[in-house]
């Protein structure tokens, strides 16, 4: 199963809700393309609930850093939501649970970007 994800707007917040999986090849380019399409059309602040995703590689891990980078550049912030036990251990592993903004509850999370 490759990658799925739906794009809705919540206030000033890009909700990008993602199922699947997030690896080398067509997941990778998938979620590269719609990163660049929302900061292209200046949604700046985006939200990627990952709580459907089953499994990412280190090519996903390596896109949700570039992702991240991205949208710093463009003066805008990346936050994850809803990470599954799997994603949460690997982001531990890798020391990038510090770099990521996470949230468990989309509320918090969209109420998150009006104050930073």
């Amino acid at each position: 199963m490759s990658l799925k994800a739906t794009v809705r707007q919540v206030d000033s917040v890009t909700v990008v809700d993602m199922s699947g999986r997030i690896t080398l090849g067509e997941g990778c380019s998938q979620m590269r393309g719609l990163i660049r399409e929302q900061i292209a059309k200046g949604n700046k602040n985006l939200l990627l609930n990952l709580g459907d995703v089953t499994y990412i590689d280190s090519s996903g891990i390596g896109e949700l850093v570039s992702a991240f980078t991205a949208v710093s550049n463009q003066g805008g912030a990346l936050k994850l939501l809803n990470l599954t036990k799997k994603v949460h251990d690997l982001l531990q592993i890798t020391k990038l649970y510090t770099v990521f903004d996470v949230h468990d509850d989309e509320a918090k999370a969209v109420a998150s970007f009006n104050r930073s």
